[in-house]
């Protein structure tokens, strides 16, 4: 879909003054809006109080036509729970540690004047949004958005054990730190969950998760079939099993998803392999599990605290991106 010309529009950035160059950014969003023959564009800070949504209301509020968002996973997450199923478009201007979502569109992940001219006067796609209803011990519920993974289990308890300094000073690689301190305790817990059709599986697990999108940091592919514009939820289950238990997570993940499924002599192999029980996937567009005591969440790479069940739904196309100009969206 291409942008339609009309006179007197506005873009709104909604940024993390803490992850941005905010001086710089501010500059540049003036002078290519002045270039295109937009207004003066409006600017929504972050705050500890306010990770993004509040901020996003206030810019829908305003009626701009476009939305920036510069910031981590965590701004980007709140951006999208604010603004979708609003038809206004959404850029993403990469600035975080782990740019998931950007990573997983392809996004340029330097400067920041391309994906502002994309804002401008690129082209635009719509893609799905998750969206998690988390329920708390006593009963209570709370429902969030997000736009690249919800996880209940070993991968919220990791990222939980990973150390603000180091993330800040190595970036994503420090995640591997906090997922060591996390596998040295532990232990798989019980859990019930479905998918779409009503059928309970009850077993134990170490993570359950649920992928709008599949793709991690270093070309890690986490669910390699998941695809954000498909309509439908990739869900893991993983549960190592065994001595070498997490070593077969790590080759399915790793050597099998993310190396030999890029050839296709790799292919070939995969399709005479029995199947592997450490790691299970499926597909639908509603999932839920429920756990025997409360365990840690996470949405987006960020904690949620403990729940005792989450629920999450696909929202389909109710995310309208703004791309270059030309930006490939068949792989997506």
């Amino acid at each position: 879909m291409t942008l339609p010309t009309s006179a007197r529009r506005q873009a709104a950035l909604v940024y993390n003054p803490i992850k941005v160059d905010e001086k710089r950014l501010r500059a540049t969003l003036r002078d290519l809006s002045k270039a295109e023959g937009w207004e003066h564009p409006a600017f929504y800070p972050t705050t500890i109080e306010d990770a993004g949504q509040d901020a996003t209301a206030q810019a829908l509020a305003r009626g701009v036509d476009v939305v920036l968002v510069a910031g981590g996973d965590g701004t980007v997450r709140a951006v999208s729970e604010a603004i979708a199923g609003t038809g206004v478009p959404l850029a993403i201007l990469p600035s975080g540690t782990g740019n998931l979502l950007a990573r997983n569109l392809a996004l340029p992940l330097g400067a920041p004047e391309g994906m502002i001219r994309a804002a401008l006067s690129g082209s635009r796609h719509a893609i799905d949004i998750g969206w998690a209803r988390i329920t708390r011990e006593d009963g209570t519920d709370e429902e969030h958005a997000f736009v690249v993974l919800a996880g209940i289990g070993l991968d919220a308890d990791m990222i939980a054990n990973t150390r603000p300094n180091l993330k800040k000073s190595v970036g994503w690689i420090a995640y591997v730190d906090g997922a060591a301190r996390s596998l040295a305790n532990a232990s798989p817990f019980r859990s019930v969950y479905q998918i779409d059709d009503g059928r309970l599986h009850s077993t134990k697990v170490h993570s359950i998760l649920f992928a709008n999108c599949g793709m991690l940091p270093a070309g890690i592919s986490l669910i390699p079939n998941a695809s954000i514009d498909d309509g439908t939820l990739d869900v893991a289950v993983i549960k190592p099993s065994g001595a070498f238990g997490w070593f077969n997570v790590w080759r399915r993940i790793w050597w099998e998803n993310s190396v030999l499924r890029r050839f296709p002599a790799g292919r070939r192999v995969l399709e005479r392999r029995g199947r592997d029980a450490s790691v299970h996937y499926f597909e639908g567009r509603v999932a839920e599990a429920a756990t025997s005591h409360p365990t840690p969440v996470e949405l987006d790479g960020d904690e949620f605290g403990e729940a005792v069940r989450i629920t999450c739904r696909v929202d389909a196309g109710a995310l309208l991106l703004a791309l270059p100009e030309g930006h490939p969206v068949d792989t997506l």
